[in-house]
């Protein structure tokens, strides 16, 4: 299962350019439209979280990885910041008012929700987040 790889500096800028390279994989590996679009939500909101804690008062880089076999599409978002395990924070409570919510959370929300698996890891001085799309009888190819 070789994987195309894909490097950006964390620049909220490059946003477009990580979604489209994520979407693209997953057309390569005939990913369902519906679960492709919470695949590409779930990019987005890690993308962000990276660019805007992982490298606080410097620049740094982000790096993707997808790669596609047996029942699994996987993408890997890797990067050279602090340490943060996103999967730590608690779940959001989406049953209170909007007017009585904290703010943030619902992006590591989306990420938990729309995909099938999701993992971290820290490794040689990387944060290492693993979505994983599974194919098969929930409605994908």
């Amino acid at each position: 299962m070789a994987a195309d790889k894909l490097k950006r500096a964390a620049e909220v800028g490059n946003l477009e350019a990580v979604v489209g390279f994520v979407e693209e994989c997953a057309e390569r590996c005939a990913i369902d439209a519906r679960k492709k679009f919470g695949l590409l939500v779930a990019v987005e909101e890690a993308f962000v979280n990276v660019c805007h804690y992982a490298y606080p008062g410097s620049a740094g880089d982000v790096e993707l990885a997808c790669s596609c076999g047996g029942d699994a599409f996987v993408v890997e978002i890797t990067d050279r910041g602090i340490p943060f395990d996103i999967l730590t924070l608690p779940e959001p409570d989406t049953t209170a008012d909007i007017t009585e919510r904290e703010v943030g959370g619902l992006g590591v929300h989306f990420i938990r929700s729309l995909t099938d698996e999701v993992s971290y890891r820290r490794e040689e001085d990387r944060n290492i987040l693993r979505v994983v799309l599974r194919r098969g009888r929930d409605g994908g190819p």
